[in-house]
């Protein structure tokens, strides 16, 4: 019976599962080595928010149980978040100001992709607002690959069921 009432919820399961993919797909070689991204801490967060963000993109309006996985994704990659910064030594105070500050800085990115994106297929402000985040102390020169690999991302996802992307599975273009 403990064990019932303490069984995780599926929509937490499968936002785990989900970041777990995101996060192998975030630190794909070809992103940094092709796409030129910076292998920073900055580029690794923009990386890993920019494929959270596409799932979420994904989940849009479609329905409660992904309403639920999205917001179990999001906490899910808020959570990886605070303990990154806790493991590189950050005291209670020092990761509070920080997360804080990360916290507006995904979500400002989210408004910014969203914006971004809007005027597609043209792809002037995809790419302007690449070189501003992923790209902001690097080479932009990636910007266009990158703005492609966005855009492939997005067909790719909106050709998988809901209810697999509910279920934790995704499967991810090769970069």
């Amino acid at each position: 019976m403990l064990k019932r009432l303490f069984k995780p919820r599926p929509a937490r399961l499968a936002g785990e599962s989900l970041y777990a993919q995101t996060v192998v797909q975030a630190r794909s070689p070809a992103l940094y080595a092709a796409l030129g991204a910076p292998d920073t801490t900055e580029g690794r967060f923009e990386l890993y928010s920019l494929h959270v963000f596409l799932l979420l993109e994904r989940f849009k309006a479609q329905g409660e149980q992904a309403a639920e996985t999205s917001q179990a994704l999001c906490d899910t990659y808020i959570s990886a978040l605070d303990n990154t910064l806790r493991e590189m030594g950050m005291g209670d105070e020092g990761v509070s100001k920080r997360m804080r500050r990360l916290g507006e800085a995904f979500y400002g990115r989210i408004r910014s992709y969203e914006a971004a994106l809007a005027p597609l297929p043209d792809t002037t402000a995809l790419e302007a607002m690449l070189a501003r985040t992923v790209y902001a102390d690097a080479d932009a020169s990636g910007a266009p690959g990158m703005a492609a690999y966005i855009i492939a991302q997005r067909l790719a996802l909106a050709g998988q069921p809901t209810e697999r992307l509910c279920a934790g599975e995704v499967t991810w273009n090769a970069a």
